[in-house]
């Protein structure tokens, strides 16, 4: 009773006995805290970060084990047209899911648990280590507060098994290679990555795609049109006529459907042209009889001798209605009648 008036009506002391209860006033078990500092090896600092962290198990996060416990990941291989249309695709994953025996609550069907008297069903026990008083999961019943005498012959307890499941995956449109999902499956998750192939007809940038056309030199001198391949249909172009290799048409609203967003993008069509590499002997007196009108030639055309300003070198350039030598439109009514 004395001791006890002292330490009551000793502002200190009675701050120290808040604190640490009887442990800061017994000198069997340390006396004072620089004592019970010193006596580090009574004090296992692995099993007091159990102890302390072992309280997940009792909130909504689940066990300690579980906080690591990330979802599986998985690899999904897609073509340039599924990701362009967008597609439902099956994915067969092994996930530790809910017992279907048990559904998950560890014992037999039919069967009864005990009430856990070592915690009284609350699942949490209390832990006394030195001045420290810690509420920690019950180490018998694993803080359910209840025991399992018949375990599930399936899962033996656990309440989870390795599944093989069947999954429908539902690919919106306009995904991008790499890109990764998370998706329930059953009482888990499970991350998708998706792979998207390399089209031979197309290259995507972004909600854009673009393709090569290549047309005839026919074509990009008087123009016409041509048929090109799009993403959901064959699409008709019009080539203007003086059509430049590496020129652009653009056909709007003909690309991939805008992820998060409204429309979709553009298809743009890049213009090749064609040289031949082989010209019959019409097709050959037909370029010369046009090289030997054309100016805008910087050096020389084979077989035909220009300077760079458009004068003929080695003799003067025949006039339009000399007779010494016919025109271009001469020679090509000539060719085309012969």
């Amino acid at each position: 009773m004395g001791s006890s008036s002292q330490v009551l009506s000793d502002e200190v002391k009675r701050k120290q006995y808040d604190t640490y209860g009887t442990a800061g006033f017994d000198p069997g078990s340390a006396g004072s805290r620089q004592q019970y500092w010193g006596r580090g090896p009574n004090v296992d600092p692995e099993e007091l970060f159990r102890k302390i962290f072992g309280e997940f198990s009792g909130s909504p996060f689940g066990d300690f084990h579980s906080v690591f416990d990330q979802p599986q990941e998985y690899i999904m291989e897609l073509t340039f047209t599924q990701v362009a249309k967008g597609v439902n695709k099956e994915i067969v994953v092994k996930i530790n899911d809910a017992c279907q025996r048990c559904d998950g609550r560890g014992y037999e069907p039919g069967t009864k648990v005990q009430h856990c008297h070592y915690c009284n069903g609350t699942g949490m026990e209390t832990i006394n280590t030195g001045p420290f008083v810690m509420r920690s999961t019950c180490r018998r019943c694993g803080g359910r507060g209840s025991i399992v005498t018949t375990p599930c012959a399936l899962c033996r307890g656990s309440g989870q098994t390795e599944q093989k499941k069947t999954v429908m995956v539902p690919v919106p449109a306009g995904v991008e290679d790499g890109q990764t999902v998370r998706m329930p499956v059953g009482k888990k998750e499970i991350f998708i990555t998706f792979r998207v192939q390399k089209s031979p007809l197309f290259r995507r940038d972004g909600a854009d795609i673009h393709s090569e056309l290549f047309i005839s030199v026919a074509q990009a001198i008087l123009g016409g049109t041509a048929r090109v391949p799009g993403l959901y249909e064959t699409i008709n172009i019009t080539i203007p006529a003086g059509t430049q290799s590496d020129q652009r048409i653009r056909l709007s609203g003909k690309g991939i459907p805008r992820v998060n967003s409204y429309g979709y993008g553009d298809h743009y069509i890049h213009i090749k042209i064609r040289i031949p590499k082989r010209l019959t002997e019409r097709q050959r007196a037909l370029m010369l009889s046009y090289a030997e009108d054309e100016t805008e030639v910087e050096g020389t055309v084979n077989g035909i001798t220009n300077t760079t300003s458009g004068g003929w070198a080695g003799k003067d350039r025949p006039e339009a209605g000399d007779g010494q030598e016919e025109g271009f439109l001469a020679k090509l009514k000539k060719l085309f009648s012969s």
